[in-house]
């Protein structure tokens, strides 16, 4: 890194000035997938404290600009993962892709927060259906889609987790949809969630609500988590695969 300044005049907090000066010498001199220098180094290259630094690679962690693992140093993110929004055609949540892997599904009481979202009584039964998405092994994703079992009552209850969230899929695509709404919502990783992303519980994730209807109700809900560190979502007109994309 050829790159260096001081931080000790700058108005701004230290750690945010030098996280600037540290995206300059990233932009300058790495590439994605190369890792800094360790923190002893870049302390005394810049001149400020260790805490200072972390501080800095913190923040440059969370708008994914670096990946920070234990033993593995610090290394440079690649470009975000575009995740297509498009509604274009879109039908029933559920369609087979290959980059969705079914985590789990169970029946049971729906919880408060999507009662009032699908209008729903208090502890109405619900299948859940939970399935990961990935990108080249990673978990970038996690659906959660939920449908009362008023809408597809006959699940037998030993079934198990494949069989019943294929089945709760098969049946809700019976119904003819009727139309769907969209919301998109800035939201923090609760501990589940960030098991399943394999992110420290509290980390930024995008929320893509979407709620399907059918008979004059809403007949299924799908709630998308989305790494905030590592995707962005792209909506448009045309269906478009989930790919690469600049930062």
């Amino acid at each position: 890194m050829a790159t260096t300044a001081t931080v000790e005049m700058a108005a701004e907090p230290k750690y945010w000035h030098l996280r600037t000066v540290l995206l300059q010498a990233i932009d300058s001199e790495f590439a994605a997938g190369q890792t800094l220098p360790n923190e002893r180094e870049l302390s005394a290259r810049f001149g400020v404290a260790r805490a200072t630094l972390r501080q800095a690679l913190e923040q440059l962690e969370l708008e994914g600009r670096l990946h920070r693992k234990r033993g593995a140093g610090t290394v440079v993110a690649g470009p975000r993962l575009e995740i297509a929004m498009s509604t274009h055609n879109e039908g029933w949540p559920g369609v087979d892709l290959g980059d969705r892997q079914l985590v789990d599904g169970t029946t049971a009481p729906v919880p408060a927060r999507i009662a009032a979202q699908m209008g729903l009584r208090p502890r109405a039964m619900v299948h859940r259906v939970r399935r990961r998405q990935l990108s080249m092994r990673q978990t970038v994703g996690i659906e959660c889609l939920y449908v009362p079992r008023a809408v597809v009552p006959r699940v037998p209850e030993l079934l198990g987790d494949n069989r019943r969230a294929g089945l709760v899929l098969r049946h809700l695509r019976h119904h003819p949809l009727e139309g769907m709404s969209r919301s998109v919502e800035l939201g923090v990783a609760e501990a589940e969630e960030a098991r399943l992303l394999e992110r420290p519980p509290g980390s930024a994730v995008l929320v893509v609500t979407t709620a399907y209807a059918a008979q004059g109700r809403t007949a299924a809900l799908v709630v998308a988590t989305y790494r905030a560190d590592t995707c962005r979502l792209a909506f448009g007109d045309e269906p478009v695969s989930v790919a690469r994309s600049a930062s």
